[in-house]
């Protein structure tokens, strides 16, 4: 069974910073691309970011390159989200997930979390 938890969201205020994590319980984690995605009710879920199975290869959405950085420690089965410079427009429920390859596509991942929410206000 494939279980991945969340951490790190919560309030800041625009220019600031959060780190988010996920926890995976799977596996062979370093079999899975892990990747990060964001929701805002009434939209589609949106790619942010997502790093291969061995760590070597990253892609960034465009509204955060330059801003964010994901990495994954397979020591401790997680990945991690660095976000920087903070906008109002990231704010949005953040969910990791686990799959095949790096896709920007949500359909093509295979295992999701439950999210955790991350508001900027300015």
């Amino acid at each position: 069974q494939v279980q991945l938890v969340e951490s790190g969201g919560g309030l800041v205020q625009a220019g600031g910073s959060l780190k988010l994590s996920c926890s995976a319980s799977i596996r062979h984690f370093s079999a899975y691309a892990m990747g990060w995605f964001r929701q805002v009710p009434g939209e589609d879920r949106e790619f942010v970011a997502g790093i291969s199975r061995g760590g070597g290869s990253t892609m960034y959405g465009d509204s955060v390159k330059g801003r964010f950085t994901v990495s994954r420690d397979s020591s401790n089965n997680t990945v991690h989200l660095q976000m920087d410079d903070l906008k109002a427009e990231d704010t949005a429920v953040y969910y990791c997930a686990a799959g095949g390859v790096v896709t920007m596509s949500p359909r093509r991942w295979n295992y999701w979390g439950r999210g955790t929410q991350v508001t900027v206000f300015s």
